[in-house]
């Protein structure tokens, strides 16, 4: 696994506007390298601040939305049309808006689907997973060419929050019940699944942030603190503003123009 990289913006706005173009030229290079992207989206404030931002860039243009396949990390198992859905703010944000091939968007399943429970719309999330996976790939999932994260105050990424199972679970992915953030039952990518991504990019922004990315970035456990266990193969990125870095020791984090 990589060692964490910090860079810092200077502020949300900065913050947003720099994740997505890096992403533009991510998914190009890896277009251009074997044919095709795979990129897994998450939700949050910050997670559709950067869909909305690349939705308004010119540059967005660049990438052949046709070769782009779109996963997600976690999911509410709520109703589909459901606000509270990752990939309805996805959507409105970005993914309405540009010529994806809809066969390659690939949202986690809702309540209201075709699922009787959340532990068997994590098993047939898996499925696509596997199905979509490749030899060179070495997992039962693809090799993300990017895997977004948000991070919560209490440092959960994902739905992976402390201390909770799904944790210690090593499928690729899991029904989280009771979770401390409503609404309780979720699905979420675990740690194997993440950890099988060429990047993990966590993001955040905000001073709320800063306590739990200094545990993370501070040499925390992954259970007490989940985000210190989100690493990519190749790059674990951490891009943060100002205020979410301010608690950092002194060296960890360089500026954006460094």
């Amino acid at each position: 696994m990589s060692a964490p990289e910090v860079v810092v913006h200077r502020d949300a706005t900065s913050l947003a506007r720099a994740v997505a173009a890096r992403l533009v030229t991510r998914l190009v290079d890896a277009q251009a390298a074997r044919g095709r992207a795979d990129v897994v989206l998450t939700g949050g404030g910050m997670g559709t601040a950067v869909l909305a931002e690349l939705a308004a860039s010119p540059a967005r243009d660049a990438i052949d939305w046709s070769r782009l396949n779109v996963w997600w990390g976690d999911e509410r198992f709520v109703p589909a049309d459901d606000h509270d859905r990752n990939d309805v703010a996805a959507r409105a944000a970005l993914l309405d808006h540009v010529p994806l091939d809809v066969a390659h968007v690939h949202p986690m399943p809702a309540s209201d689907g075709p699922d009787a429970d959340a532990e068997t719309a994590a098993r047939r999330y898996a499925d696509s997973l596997a199905a979509a996976a490749t030899p060179e790939d070495h997992a039962p999932t693809p090799a993300f060419d990017v895997l977004l994260l948000g991070v919560g105050e209490d440092g959960h990424v994902a739905s992976l929050f402390p201390g909770l199972p799904a944790l210690y679970d090593e499928r690729p992915v899991v029904a989280v019940h009771g979770s401390p953030k409503p609404p309780p039952t979720r699905l979420t990518l675990t740690f194997s699944s993440i950890r099988a991504a060429h990047e993990v990019w966590l993001v955040a922004a905000g001073a709320a942030k800063a306590a739990s990315i200094n545990l993370a970035l501070s040499g925390a456990g992954e259970i007490e603190v989940p985000a210190a266990g989100a690493r990519g193969r190749q790059r674990t990125l951490w891009l943060l503003d100002e205020a979410a870095a301010s608690l950092l020791p002194r060296g960890l984090s360089r500026p954006a123009s460094a």
